[in-house]
């Protein structure tokens, strides 16, 4: 056995056990279908769909299905959340719109994603993975665990017993949830362009939200995310405060682990020592974008 297989054995385990203290914190003031708190059955279904995806996915080898699950996830776990908790306490305009915004954003970007794999035929991200059954396996767990981070604290105040009326917190938190989704459609739109353009073959975009972030996508996914946060807020109590490290576990993630650093490497590969891309690199932030440069449009 590979050493890599070794320790995707033992990862495997925690990442169950992560899983489930964030279900029993969140669980807190949560509503009951059967006995069983309600973001409990939540999290439970968000492990469930990518390990039954997982099955035909590694018998064919194949990561096509990968990202659409991923959107197809979030759109179950909350829409079973809103119709359970509905057995216990009716539905109010704070988990109607929490539920309405993730739903529009899970649609956009699972078509999104599932449309641009079909195009690319593949995802070298999964070459070295799939063969292993384990480590593909786990793959699709961290897939779980995304989708019970970033929808923790929508999941709190849609399965809350207690209600609070639409207030400041939500006017704001749809604005923020707002600009965040415009900027990573727009960001998206202008990439997909950008590389459907023949003339631009082995390039790199530096045009458009390009030329103030070097990754405005990423930058409008964590904003979109903190406005599900502040949206929520109101209802957190108790452990249920866990739930706002949401757009916390998003930033991380992607300007840490799988997002940003990927990337980068990805980059350097290809363009790096360019004297265009080196300039571009020194004059263009990472992440947050630089709103008073003068780029290119």
């Amino acid at each position: 056995m590979k050493s890599t297989d070794r320790t995707s054995f033992v990862i495997f385990p925690i990442l169950i056990l992560i899983g489930w203290l964030v279900a029993l914190a969140g669980s807190q003031g949560s509503v009951t279908f059967g006995g069983v708190p309600v973001f409990a059955i939540a999290v439970a279904l968000a492990f469930l769909i990518q390990w039954l995806v997982f099955i035909p996915a590694y018998i064919f080898q194949t990561e096509k299905f990968f990202d659409l699950t991923g959107s197809i996830t979030y759109i179950s776990v909350i829409g079973v959340s809103l119709c359970y908790s509905r057995y216990s306490v009716a539905p109010d305009a704070r988990s109607i719109l929490l539920t309405v915004l993730v739903v529009v954003w899970a649609i956009r970007l699972g078509t999104f994603l599932f449309s641009r794999i079909q195009k690319a035929g593949r995802d070298d991200r999964f070459d070295e993975i799939k063969p292993s059954f384990i480590r593909f396996l786990n793959t699709w767990t961290i897939q779980g665990l995304w989708v019970t981070f970033t929808l923790a604290a929508a999941l709190v105040a849609i399965t809350a017993t207690t209600r609070k009326e639409l207030d400041a917190f939500a006017i704001v938190g749809f604005l923020v949830w707002l600009s965040g989704f415009i900027i990573e459609v727009v960001a998206d739109s202008q990439k997909s362009r950008f590389n459907a353009d023949p003339a631009n073959k082995g390039k790199f975009i530096q045009t458009g939200l390009w030329s103030r972030s070097r990754h405005p996508n990423y930058f409008g996914e964590i904003v979109l995310w903190i406005g599900i946060a502040l949206i929520a807020m109101p209802v957190l109590q108790g452990w249920a405060w866990v739930a706002l490290i949401s757009p916390l576990f998003v930033a991380i993630l992607l300007t840490r682990i799988s997002g940003i650093p990927l990337l980068q490497k990805k980059a350097e590969q290809k363009w790096g020592g360019q004297a265009d891309y080196e300039a571009y690199k020194k004059s263009t932030p990472v992440l947050i974008p630089k709103l008073w440069k003068l780029g290119k449009s």
